[in-house]
């Protein structure tokens, strides 16, 4: 029986994390799991770990580092988990997270980075815009919403300039050191490309293929 897959997927935002998550889901199985999923299903289910986090959150505060891995290790020790592999969306967000989460016996099988150009990232954000009643995400330019949807699109106050510029930086502070934890099962992808161009290279990432030869070098010149 092969080996259940146990993928970390990382970006900054709007790096396109959320389409190749869907379509890694569709195509692979496994149980995709962020950590705000996980927080609120223990919030709700009135767990101990959801109570403390509860806590942290009704104060305000922070849920710290080790009550969130302690909700993740729950989660992906959960049956579905555990028989159909899992997909954990952009965490962990730090060094010391990825640290922990080796720590406390959770090992991923393959790391999945996309990396796009900050001005891109900015520009897909500004253009981004939701649909209260769907659920939908659209983008005035890459992919634009349909004419009777367009006055109730909303515009996130996170998806303005500043605000990204200020994720971005944040982003960029702590990616160098999470990836140091995951440098021999990480591969890197370029997300400016088409979602199925990703995608294909993604799927042959997770299915063992070896990575791509590097490009060969400049032609030299003769006299």
């Amino acid at each position: 029986m092969a080996e259940t897959k146990r993928i970390i997927i990382a970006g900054a935002p709007a790096s396109g994390k959320g389409t190749q998550c869907e379509l890694i889901v569709e195509k692979f199985g496994v149980v995709h799991i962020s950590t705000g999923d996980a927080l609120r299903a223990e919030v709700k289910a009135e767990t101990e770990l959801g109570a403390k986090a509860k806590e942290c959150m009704d104060a305000g505060a922070l849920v710290p580092d080790d009550l969130i891995i302690n909700i993740v290790k729950s989660r992906l020790a959960q049956e579905d988990c555990q028989t159909k592999g899992w997909l954990l969306d952009g965490f962990p967000r730090t060094g010391a997270q990825a640290a922990a989460m080796a720590e406390s016996g959770i090992e991923a099988t393959h790391f999945v980075l996309l990396e796009v150009p900050d001005d891109i990232l900015v520009e897909r954000c500004e253009g981004r815009r939701s649909d209260p009643e769907t659920g939908k995400i659209y983008h005035l330019k890459f992919n634009p919403p349909p004419p009777e949807v367009v006055p109730r699109l909303v515009h996130r106050s996170d998806d303005t300039a500043e605000a990204m510029g200020k994720r971005i930086g944040m982003y960029k502070d702590n990616v160098g050191s999470v990836i140091g934890n995951y440098e021999k099962i990480c591969r890197r992808f370029d997300g400016t490309a088409g979602k199925g161009d990703i995608f294909a290279k993604v799927e042959a990432f997770l299915e063992g293929a070896p990575p791509p030869p590097p490009p060969p070098p400049p032609p030299r010149k003769t006299a």
